[in-house]
Parts: C-alpha cells; structure tokens; sequence
C-alpha cells in the first residue's frame, strides 16, 4: 500500500489561487494552513514507520486534520463566493 502526503495544494488543486492568495492575505488561514501542513507531515512521519504513537494517537491526529482542512475549505468557499 501507498502513503500518500496530504498537502493541502493536492489536495484541492483546483483552489490554488485562492489558496495563494489566502496565503498572503489573510493571517487566520496561513495559521490553519500552517498547522494543517504540520499536521500532515507528522501524520505520515507516523504512517512510514519513522514514529511509532499509538493507533489511537494516530486516529486522533488524522481526526484533527479533517477538521483543519474544512475549516480552510470552509475559508476558501467563502472567499471564492466574495470574489
């Protein structure tokens, strides 16, 4: 089985103009985006085998990025619908 990174850029490609531009303007996204983008990385340091948590500490991490992500998408909408 392949482990996938969830970066947020592949994740939703066809936002990365607005996601850029969020980046850039707005402080509270880049905070989300910034903690979702590390979220990730430790997520799949976790799922290849370099840290070993628990199964329930990997779940609850994976379960705070879901979260993480609809919030930006929540932001992304938001700011598309503006635009």
């Amino acid at each position: 089985m392949s482990i996938e990174k969830h970066d947020l850029l592949k994740e939703l490609p066809e936002h990365h103009h607005t996601i850029r531009h969020l980046k850039m303007n707005d402080k509270h996204f880049v905070r989300l985006y910034d903690n979702y983008e590390e979220l990730t990385t430790e997520i799949y340091r976790m799922e290849t085998g370099s840290e070993t948590p628990s199964d329930d500490v990997l779940e609850s991490k994976k379960r705070q990025r879901v979260q993480l992500k609809d919030s930006l998408f929540s932001i992304i909408k938001t700011t598309e619908a503006a635009i």
